[in-house]
């Protein structure tokens, strides 16, 4: 046998490999090295279980010479990654008649005869496929129960339960490989991330019997936590038990260690719990990893029957690695490697416990991770009103529009039927770690009567509790069990080392005091991207907004700007102290001024009374001023051309507060950002006001200072021009929200509405929205970047679009040479630990 190696002893010496046998085949030739008391094993490769799915059966008898003539095997599934999944284990083959009686000497007949029935149960299941509730006629327990049992097979399939040991094993062996090969096993592993021709191994194991006279048992230990990854010795021991039995929430099982809850395995027999302890000990150091130890008891005898890697949560996943690491079993890079990016969001945010109910009733894209319990509320102004009495809210909205900013601030969560990954409501909560859920197209919104529908008839209004999953995309009726947020000492090490591994910069999105607060708390670089324009929304604000974009005349505005500088002073002032002195990269005004105007009546009238306007007149100016398109109108730079006053303002504003930040503290170079470029002359005429403001500034103040000018590339003409562009530049900024939304000609406020269907009939790989289009969108980046340091060499590249904190979308930027990538506040960690793993997999390649 030893010299076939698609049919294999497992040995110290075996020829077995993970990608040729699978995990657990891998695991116990280490157990076998190890010394460890496993059973005789044989493992069989991908190839020959492949070749039984084909129908094509190994020599049965040759694998059965490897085992005693009256040993019970067992076979268990062997994926090259346990995450993947397999058929079921199944347990006491080769009993028969003769076998139930010796059986019956030696155990014990209740023993034989529940070994016995368990097996004729789960191959008539599992291997014949015939309906489990065949059985359920059968009452009685052993000897009789055994008898039920097999005349149950027999009236069923009109034959004698087969007793050849081979006959079973060849069945078996057959039956799982053509399991792993059906379409829901394999749609189901794809889902967890394997690839469609992953291989399956089987491990045929001799049966230890914890079942039966004197003391046995089974039982599962393992020495962490796994919700948490602290140190733990966890599991249970059932005694008569077999296989995972003791894991059975209905089993009489005893705790491990001494509990005053009740007996412990620990107290029963002190020195075996010492010996499996020691085995998982020994399994963490020599195996370089958590493992859960799979053993049983026959009498004074210890078997280890398996070691499986440790279930953990995101949180424990952190821990464990680092624990690794701080031992010095794994090296730190190794610990960072072990860690999917995006499942630090788990340690950012609340979630849902894992084993709490969840009683769903609407599905949506999962916009915003963490989650969230509260009222539902309708409007803004309700979600404000409930946090001034410290009640929690979801605020529900067909969409959000800037209006609603405030109100999201107050919310512990919002819905919206429209909108995708990078919709208005998306951008928003990812920016301030509020969990969010977009698109809920299969629940139908009532805003008008104050209701919400789900597909099932049940109707939620405004006032009832429930709960979003910002993570999942799930809505939840009532409020489930919540698991709080874990930056603890193994996540912050953990980041620590993925600091030092990096070599691209990552900076955060951050639009208010907030905001940058929580930039700093995630150490991020710098801020890469301050929308100005949330700024206007504030109390007191939006009204001499209004009155602005009311005025007549240029120096009308100007009087009404000038009322705005101071507060828009203080605004940039407190951004530079809480950065202190990490550069602060400000966008100047961007939006179209339409959307500071109200658009029910009831907001208009309010307008007219506050302008001391006719209600005519405010409605006929506000009409002349639609757009059919305002995502492609009056905006951005084309606004700051049109009308200056307004970029003359903030660069003021951004010059004072850099005068009075410098004098208090370290000193600040602010970058200075303009939106929606396509020409060469458009940053020529801003450049010109913005040096003007600048050297007005240094006289007045009597101080001098550095700034620094750029671009933020958003339409593909910028990206092509860039060339021209870059020669008046200190940076490229390259914003890949727009800058798809342009590429593709969709919007991406609606694309959540198809976008499913075109990932999943294969028309899109994923959501350009979510992980960067590198052959269009990245051709343009390619493009831009290449012609912008051709003309300028020194110029600096970075990408600001929600792709900033995708771990795919960062690799792309740090092979193009982008200096920095910048995202939402509570995506840093993720990009941190992702800019980290890609510097570490280029120095291994």
């Amino acid at each position: 046998m030893q010299n076939n190696p698609n049919t294999t002893l497992v040995t110290p010496t075996a020829p077995i490999a993970n990608h040729t046998h699978g995990g657990r085949a891998k695991c116990l030739q280490r157990l076998v090295r190890l010394d460890m008391p496993v059973p005789q094993t044989v493992a069989l490769s991908f190839d020959a279980v492949d070749r039984i799915g084909k129908g094509q059966l190994p020599d049965i008898q040759r694998i059965l010479e490897q085992f005693p003539e009256d040993a019970v095997l067992c076979v268990r599934p062997s994926s090259e990654d346990p995450d993947w999944g397999g058929p079921g284990a199944i347990l006491n083959i080769g009993i028969s008649e003769a076998r139930y009686e010796a059986l019956c000497d030696s155990l014990g007949q209740d023993a034989a005869a529940t070994i016995y029935t368990r097996f004729v149960q789960s191959y008539a299941v599992q291997v014949e496929r015939l309906d489990p509730d065949m059985f359920d006629a059968v009452s009685e327990t052993g000897a009789q129960g055994l008898k039920d049992t097999l005349r149950a097979y027999e009236d069923e399939t009109d034959e004698p339960f087969p007793t050849d040991r081979a006959v079973q094993l060849g069945a078996v062996l057959r039956s799982m490989a053509r399991a792993w090969n059906g379409t829901s096993a394999r749609l189901l592993r794809q889902a967890r991330g394997a690839p469609g021709d992953a291989g399956l191994g089987l491990v045929v194991q001799q049966m230890a019997f914890g079942l039966g006279q004197g003391e046995r048992g089974a039982g599962v230990l393992q020495l962490v936590n796994s919700q948490t990854g602290m140190p733990q010795v966890t599991g249970r021991y059932l005694r008569q038990g077999q296989g995972r039995d003791a894991l059975l929430e209905d089993a009489d099982s005893l705790y491990l260690t001494r509990d005053p809850r009740g007996p412990s395995f620990e107290e029963l027999m002190p020195d075996m719990f010492a010996a499996v302890t020691e085995h998982a000990r020994l399994m963490r150091r020599r195996l370089r990893e958590e493992m859960q130890v799979e053993f049983i008891v026959e009498n004074n005898r210890l078997h280890i029957l398996d070691g499986v890697r440790v279930t953990r949560s995101s949180r424990a996943a952190v821990r464990i690695a680092t624990e690794l690491a701080r031992d010095e079993i794994i090296p730190p890079e190794e610990a960072l490697m072990r860690i999917e990016p995006r499942a630090l969001n788990e340690l950012l945010h609340r979630r849902v416990a894992p084993d709490a109910p969840r009683d769903i009733i609407g599905c949506g894209i999962a916009a915003s991770p963490g989650a969230a319990t509260g009222r539902v509320v309708f409007s803004a102004t309700d979600a404000q009103a409930h946090a001034s009495r410290d009640e929690p809210c979801i605020l529900v909205r067909r969409e959000t529009s800037p209006e609603d900013v405030r109100g999201m601030h107050a919310a512990n969560g919002v819905i919206t039927e429209r909108g995708g990954i990078t919709s208005h409501a998306a951008v928003i909560g990812r920016g301030i770690g509020l969990p969010c859920v977009v698109g809920v197209e299969d629940m139908t919104f009532r805003l008008d009567q104050g209701t919400l529908r789900a597909s099932d008839g049940r109707v939620i209004r405004e006032g009832d509790t429930i709960t979003i999953d910002g993570s999942s995309g799930e809505i939840l009726l009532g409020a489930p069990e919540m698991q709080e947020a874990a930056q603890d000492d193994a996540f912050q090490q953990l980041m620590v080392w993925a600091d030092e591994a990096r070599d691209i910069a990552i900076r955060a999105n951050a639009d208010t005091p907030a905001d940058a607060a929580t930039a700093r708390n995630f150490q991020a670089e710098g801020i890469g991207l301050c929308r100005t324009e949330h700024m206007f929304f504030e109390v007191g604000r939006l009204t001499l907004m209004r009155e602005m974009i009311f005025a007549e005349t240029q120096e009308d505005r100007r009087a009404v700007l000038a009322r705005l500088l101071p507060l828009q002073r203080q605004d940039f002032a407190e951004l530079f102290s809480i950065m202190e002195g990490q550069p602060v990269c400000i966008r100047l005004f961007d939006p179209p001024l339409h959307e500071f105007l109200p658009m029910d009546r009831a907001g208009q009238r309010e307008l007219a009374s506050a302008l001391g306007l006719p209600i005519g007149d405010v409605t006929r100016r506000i009409a002349s001023m639609s757009e059919y398109n305002p995502m492609l109108g009056l905006r951005g730079v084309r606004l700051g051309v049109t009308v200056p006053e307004i970029y003359e303002m903030q660069a003021r504003a951004i010059f004072e507060a850099t005068v009075e930040a410098s004098r208090e503290g370290a000193a600040v170079v602010p970058e200075i950002m303009i939106p929606l470029v396509s020409a060469k002359r458009e940053v020529e005429l801003v450049k010109t006001v913005v040096d003007g403001i600048a050297a007005a500034v240094r006289t007045e103040q009597g101080a001098s200072f550095d700034y620094r000018l750029g671009v933020m590339v958003e339409t593909p003409r910028a990206a092509l021009r860039s060339g021209d562009i870059a020669q008046h530049c200190a940076f490229l900024s390259f914003g890949t929200n727009d800058l798809t939304q342009m590429t593709y000609g969709l919007s991406r406020d609606d694309a959540g509405r198809f976008m499913s269907q075109y990932v999943n009939q294969q028309v899109f790989a994923e959501d350009p929205f979510h992980t960067l289009d590198v052959d269009g969108v990245g051709e343009l980046l390619k493009l831009g970047s290449e012609r912008g340091r051709a003309a300028h060499p020194g110029v600096t590249l970075s990408l600001c679009g929600e792709h900033g904190g995708d771990p795919e979308s960062i690799a792309f930027c740090r092979q193009a040479g982008f200096d920095y990538v910048s995202c939402s506040p509570f995506r840093v960690p993720v990009a941190r630990l992702a800019a980290a793993q890609l510097a570490i997999a280029s120095k291994i390649s």
